[in-house]
């Protein structure tokens, strides 16, 4: 029975809020009686002298858990109202009801302390201005939050426990389902089980994600609800590339029970909004691994094969897979200026450029593009040289002795990795041991576990980093079975450029161009697997302007002509006899030469003083009555004849018989006047 002696009048003229939430939609589903409990607070509200129109269900946070306040609208707008002085009481059928975390219900009760508000539960009225009913509340609020951390902890354990064991039922993926006793079983679905079976077959022969969608494409693919009222329910869609990832990360289709592959963690958005997230977790650290424990479509070693190529698959980790494109070097090619990778562009022919030649902060002098027809045949080249059946001895003695050189070079550093982690372990143990209490101990240890930790993470990138900057050399079969009919496959037309790149890579680790301004040579350096290195020197091939360049014999003779004052029809004539042709292959004429005079920025003509007999193009379209233009029409299209200085000057001879033929033309054309000087 709920006492209503500090209930005031003040509080009765303010608004009472009932707070109803549950914990899961499950609960709300079927702890009804739990929820109708809630309900008939507003009625216990009203009993106690609130009138109804002042009294505020708030049923927003039906199915969502009281941990944090994240995500829980209605507690957020109780909140808002009691901070503003509205609410005279808050009605809730526990404590737990308002929040299951310490701190949530401690920042409520703080604010219901400063704006005077009652707190109401089935055990009685509560003012936080009294000490005992704060300390009650707050006693109240402890042990609802240890009840849900002992609860979620026997929960916890009872998982691990029947997951350890292999019987703790998880959600399996499209593929399986659990058998009348419990056990893991394949579908029994044909067409199920043919569609996984093709996804692993597909990833085999492709070794890309992306082709297995390519592959489906037009072929719909199971998925399995997993919860819901649809749950157990087969749907046919699409295959898409994260399915494809799913399903080849899913220790499960290997015959393999696993429990933690991923761990959820609380974290707060630059907001201050709390959230979950979800982590995967590295494959050595999975709590629980149970081999053969199921019926598998792939085994554990292909799983692992198939996790591999994946992850030489991801660019976004520095990767660089073979593609389709028909550029052999694609990926593996470096500048040798700035050292970076260059890229492979299509746009003007294959080509491989370096793309930062146009950075100003990371280009260098000498970053550069090269075409990749000639480097990748000088690559091949090479490549189908060295590899030969009489070098194979060779190449397998070289393979193993870098591999044991390898492992040397890196023995080093896992034992400091291994020594950094016995004293961030130590440091960790004697952290713990610390009474928590003894603060000015506990930060010296804590700030020494966190140096240790530290340098402990420092050491795992250097060996990670020296790891991955060494290539890993492949299998002594693979280097053997390159050597029979190497090149008939590189030649045969079934290869594709993807399978040529992938025979390439097995023995090139990278290949690094390097060019001069101006220079006409392209240096590749080939650096092996086995350690070993080389370099090749090409020329450029010559571009296309240079190919339809002007015989340098041609360009001397018309300078050499055009200086002593020669016209061009005579220098025309002179190319011609002399055999000479322009930079196409035709043979010479007036406009050709002017041309050649034009590009070669050949000096103009000497003007010469002109013969008794010959005039200006000015004096014979004075003498005709017309303008210069037109004269130089004349010119242009050979119904004169003149000598072309270098000046521009144009020397005609003006004999009686060319003066007869310039009235004659004047007279036929309906353009130009007919007004001449008859006796010129």
């Amino acid at each position: 029975m709920m006492t209503a002696s500090k209930i005031g009048r003040v509080h009765l003229e303010r608004a009472a809020l009932v707070y109803i939430r549950q914990s899961t939609l499950a609960q709300v589903r079927e702890n009804t009686e739990s929820t109708a409990r809630q309900y008939a607070l507003a009625e216990e509200a009203a009993r106690l002298g609130w009138e109804a129109s002042k009294i505020v269900v708030i049923d927003d946070d039906l199915g969502v858990s009281g941990r944090t306040a994240s995500g829980r609208e209605g507690f957020k707008r109780l909140v808002t109202r009691v901070c503003m002085g509205e609410v005279g009481a808050v009605f809730g059928l526990e404590v737990s009801r308002l929040a299951r975390s310490s701190a949530d219900l401690q920042r409520l009760l703080e604010f219901c302390n400063l704006t005077d508000t009652l707190i109401v539960d089935a055990d009685g009225v509560y003012d936080l201005q009294h000490f005992n009913d704060r300390l009650l509340l707050g006693l109240k609020g402890t042990m609802s939050e240890a009840e849900l951390h002992i609860l979620a902890g026997r929960l916890d354990e009872s998982k691990r426990a029947a997951a350890a064991r292999g019987e703790l039922r998880i959600s399996l993926p499209v593929g399986y389902l659990y058998d009348e006793d419990g056990q893991t079983v394949i579908d029994p679905d044909e067409e199920i089980r043919t569609a996984i079976a093709d996804v692993f077959s597909t990833f085999e022969r492709t070794g890309s994600a992306y082709s297995v969608v390519s592959a489906f494409v037009g072929r719909p693919f199971p998925s399995r609800t997993s919860a819901g009222a649809w749950a157990g329910e087969v749907h046919w869609g699409r295959l898409t590339h994260g399915r494809v990832l799913g399903i080849l990360y899913n220790p499960t289709y290997a015959g393999a029970y696993v429990y933690g592959r991923s761990r959820s963690r609380r974290a707060v958005l630059a907001d201050g909004t709390i959230c979950t997230r979800t982590r995967p977790v590295a494959q050595e650290e999975w709590p629980v691994l149970i081999h053969d424990h199921h019926p598998g479509y792939i085994d554990w070693e292909a799983f692992l094969s198939d996790r591999r190529r994946l992850a030489a698959n991801n660019t976004q980790r520095g990767a660089r897979p073979p593609r389709e494109g028909a550029c052999l070097l694609q990926g593996i090619v470096l500048c040798g200026s700035c050292g970076r990778p260059m890229a492979t562009t299509y746009s003007r022919g294959p080509s491989y450029e370096c793309g930062h030649s146009r950075a100003d902060s990371v280009a260098t002098p000498h970053c550069r593009s090269a075409g990749a027809i000639q480097v990748d045949t000088a690559v091949a080249q090479r490549l189908l040289a060295v590899v030969a059946p009489d070098e194979i001895a060779v190449a397998l003695a070289a393979a193993d002795e870098v591999a044991d050189r390898r492992r040397q070079s890196t023995r080093a550093l896992e034992l400091t990795v291994e020594r950094a982690r016995y004293q961030a372990a130590r440091a960790e143990r004697a952290f713990h041991q610390c009474e928590p209490e003894n603060r000015l101990v506990a930060r010296s240890l804590e700030r020494r576990w966190e140096l240790k930790l530290a340098a402990l993470a420092e050491a795992e990138a250097g060996l990670v980093t020296a790891q991955m900057q060494v290539a890993p050399l492949p299998p002594r079969e693979e280097l053997a079975a390159l050597a029979r009919d190497l090149p008939c496959l590189w030649a045969a037309p079934s290869t594709s450029p993807r399978d040529r790149k992938r025979l390439l890579r097995t023995l090139v680790a990278d290949v690094t161009l390097t060019s001069q301004a101006g220079g006409n040579t392209v240096r590749i350096g080939i650096r092996w697997r086995a350690g070993a290195a080389e370099e090749l020197t090409i020329l450029r091939p010559a571009l296309l302007y240079q190919h339809h360049r002007t015989d340098q014999a041609a360009v001397q003779m018309v300078d050499q002509m055009a200086g002593t004052g020669t016209p061009d029809p005579e220098i025309v004539a002179a190319l011609n006899v002399a055999g000479l042709k322009t930079g196409v292959g035709r043979p010479f004429d007036v406009r050709a030469v002017r041309w050649l005079r034009y590009s070669h920025h050949l000096p103009p003509t000497p003007d010469v003083p002109p013969l008794p007999d010959e005039a200006t193009a000015g004096a014979v379209a004075a003498w005709c009555d017309v303008r210069e233009s037109v004269v130089y029409y004349w010119l242009y299209r050979g119904f004169l004849q003149g000598r072309h200085m270098r000046s521009g000057r144009w020397y005609i001879p003006f004999s009686p018989q060319v003066q007869a033929k310039c009235r004659e033309m004047v007279a036929r054309s309906s353009r130009i006047g007919r007004n001449f000087k008859a006796g010129g």
